[in-house]
């Protein structure tokens, strides 16, 4: 059994309630590497730093990590040098560096630990030495309600250049953990606490659960004296000269790929049979080279109705090659113009594929240029891929859905079939280039029958379709009247995340009153399919 496994097992085996509590650090724990570095840079590039500060701050941290330097004295240099700075401005900086480093920082297993102590309902908590800024934006994504932080003061807006004491540090994090579990009328002694530091120690010693996550050498010590858990993720981090030489090859493996059909072309004159050859190559050399395991539920609807629309949540690059292993010949896509000026070659290979790329940016020109793909399924009976999302989210959790997809599929009068991805940012998280191995989770769901679709009703039509998405993936439902979620990275300042506290399994259990039975709309797709035979499939 694996060290995460037995540390799910172990979350499993304890009480339900808000009474036990799970407190996790942040930096090297939750994420990889450290969020601070990603702050000085952006002070140094906003010019709240300049690069005298730079060095007397470099210094100070120098002198903490060799203990000279208290933690707090280390915090009073670099609050300094934000004097005056509004406090506002720091809340949008944490989210845009969220948004465009950090998320693709978390450890998929640390999330999958939080989200195991949510299911209990346990009360989890990030304890961190680092200010909000750094970590309220990842609180948020992962529904973590209680974050307990390092503050620096603000008055009348601003910051006063002042570190609010104590500090959560050392034994100011034990007084936080306490704090809290007064407040839940919980017992440390049954509690969880998960550091990747020595600096932490005090708190790993006082709840009764300590594990260490992605150890320093001198936490590895101390935990394997003492017995206690100890895991270490490799999914995030700095990669392997192997997973970044395979990464270079599977991407390449798209070109080549399309270089092997063309002899099929010349030889049959079928550009077809030449695009189908060529796509399940790529599928086949990618997913190998990756080193990429699909475990696929609800397989029989790939093939039960085709043309259809087939639609999935987009989290990562990495779905390309999951569409293309999924779904193997006779299918036509979307993808986004900037990919044709980022490198003309693969642009270039996907138009030869069937692969339609838009202007993001112009909603009518991108309808207009998706036209031809309703020819495509009524005439060629070819099918569509398309992410309704749009472009890839910095999580799993579903972003609002664009209509086209929905459009199309009432316009070529084929069903929609929804392909709910679980993990994808397992192997690669939006922002990364290294694809790296894993398996991944999908469920393909039944056919949604478009022939009493219209437009008019559209809304509607696609709130039904996200929804399936969100009960599969455990998540929130969307309601008629409700504001669509803004993304993680884009919530208020100090605003509570809206993600229920409820299980996955609870939120996802739903009136059937509020969902559309997807046996009401088989009889339809049944004599659809009967009509014509669907496209055979392809060995894997």
């Amino acid at each position: 059994m694996t060290p995460i496994q037995q540390l799910l097992n172990t979350i499993a085996q304890a009480p339900d309630g808000p009474r036990v509590v799970a407190v996790f650090d942040f930096d090297g724990t939750i994420i990889a590497g450290y969020s601070a570095t990603a702050f000085i840079r952006e002070q140094l590039r906003r010019g709240d730093l300049a690069p005298r500060q730079f060095v007397e701050l470099m210094r100070a941290m120098t002198n903490f990590g060799l203990g000279n330097m208290g933690f707090s004295g280390m915090m009073a240099v670099n609050a300094q040098f934000m004097r005056g700075t509004e406090e506002a401005s720091y809340h949008e900086v944490g989210r845009q560096l969220y948004s465009k480093q950090i998320a693709r920082l978390i450890y998929p297993e640390s999330r999958a630990l939080i989200e195991a102590h949510q299911a209990k309902g346990h009360t989890v908590a990030i304890i961190s030495s680092a200010t909000p800024y750094q970590v309220e934006p990842a609180a948020a994504d992962l529904g973590i309600e209680h974050v307990l932080c390092t503050q620096l003061e603000v008055k009348a807006g601003k910051f006063t250049g002042s570190v609010v004491s104590p500090t959560c540090f050392g034994q100011g994090k034990v007084d936080a953990a306490e704090k809290l579990a007064r407040k839940y009328r919980a017992n440390l002694d049954e509690g969880f606490f998960y550091s990747d530091s020595q600096d932490d120690l005090l708190l790993l010693e006082r709840v009764g659960h300590p594990t260490a996550l992605n150890p320093s050498a001198k936490l590895d010590r101390i935990a394997r004296a003492r017995q206690w858990p100890i895991a270490t993720f490799g999914s995030r981090g700095r990669p392997t000269l192997t997973q970044f030489v395979r990464s270079v090859a599977a991407t390449s493996s798209l070109v080549t790929s399309f270089m092997a059909g063309l002899p099929v072309y010349a030889l049959t004159g079928s550009r077809r049979e030449s695009q189908n050859f060529s796509f399940s190559l790529f599928a086949d050399t990618a997913t190998a080279l990756i080193g990429m395991d699909i475990k696929v539920k609800g397989e029989a609807h790939l093939w039960s109705h085709r043309p259809a629309v087939f639609v999935f949540n987009h989290q990562s690059k990495a779905d390309v090659v999951i569409a293309a292993k999924l779904l193997r010949r006779d299918i036509a896509g979307v993808g986004k113009r900037e990919i044709k000026k980022e490198n003309p070659i693969i642009g270039m290979v996907m138009e030869f594929g069937g692969v339609v790329l838009i202007d993001r940016a112009d909603g009518k020109g991108a309808i207009d240029a998706m036209k031809p793909l309703v020819d495509a399924m009524r005439k060629d009976g070819k099918s569509v891929v398309i992410a309704p999302e749009g472009t890839r989210t910095v999580s799993p959790k579903l972003a609002p859905f664009k209509k086209g997809a929905f459009h199309l599929a009432m316009q070529a009068g084929v069903p929609i079939v929804p392909i709910v991805i679980h993990n994808a940012g397992d192997v690669a998280p939006k922002g990364d280039f290294v694809f790296r191995p894993a398996t991944v989770q999908v469920e393909v769901l039944p056919p949604v029958d478009t022939d009493e679709w219209r437009a008019e009703t559209i809304d509607e039509h696609v709130r039904e379709v996200r929804n399936m998405f969100a009960r599969a993936l455990g998540q929130p439902l969307e309601t008629p009247g409700t504001t669509k979620r803004a993304s993680a990275g884009k919530a208020k300042p100090k605003e509570k995340p809206a993600r229920s506290k409820a299980s996955p399994k609870a939120r996802a259990g739903k009136p059937a009153a509020r969902r559309k039975s997807a046996a009401a709309v088989k009889p339809k797709l049944k004599a659809k399919a009967a009509a014509k035979p669907a496209s055979p499939k392809k060995a894997k």
